[in-house]
């Protein structure tokens, strides 16, 4: 499938996260959900950028968000890199790429999930896409502005 854009439904998500829950991206009832790909657990990066969105979650939360980490890897993996890098929120095993292939965020050749961020508002519609392999201090500031501003404009309206 061809990689999703802003203003496209998001797929499904129900799956078994990391905190013991299922994650149903259509029951999400949060301002906005901000889904996170990742290559693999305890590949360069990874442990950091998660650690990031963990010092953040609150930020996140407060605004009305909530995050999702999303990796190839399978559940046992994930649960374990959850533990390892104290993860506040919930992380979802994707072993055999069906979310990552749906939502276009996989390498052609390896199937590892390209770095790649998507803010989801309720009703599954893509609200922003972010990508960033190398500078991930500059693609969780990204995300965060995003929430921020999106938080900021709805309660401007309000």
């Amino acid at each position: 499938m061809a990689e999703l854009n802003v203003g496209d439904t998001a797929p499904e998500i129900d799956a078994q996260a990391t905190t013991g829950e299922r994650f149903v991206l259509s029951r999400a009832d949060h301002l906005c959900t901000v889904l996170y790909f990742f290559p693999k657990a305890f590949t360069p990066g990874c442990t950091r950028e998660t650690q990031l969105f963990r010092d953040n979650y609150a930020e996140v939360a407060l605004a009305g968000g909530q995050i999702v980490g999303i990796s190839t890897d399978d559940h046992t993996t994930q649960c374990a890199f959850a533990s390892s890098t104290h993860a506040t929120f919930p992380m979802i095993a994707d072993p055999d790429g069906t979310i990552s292939r749906a939502y276009g965020v996989l390498w052609p050749v390896i199937a590892r999930p390209q770095r790649v961020t998507f803010i989801v508002e309720r009703g599954r519609k893509i609200l922003a896409r972010f990508r960033h392999e190398i500078r991930i201090g500059k693609h969780k500031d990204e995300v965060l502005l995003f929430v921020d501003a999106l938080f900021r404009s709805r309660q401007a309206r309000s």
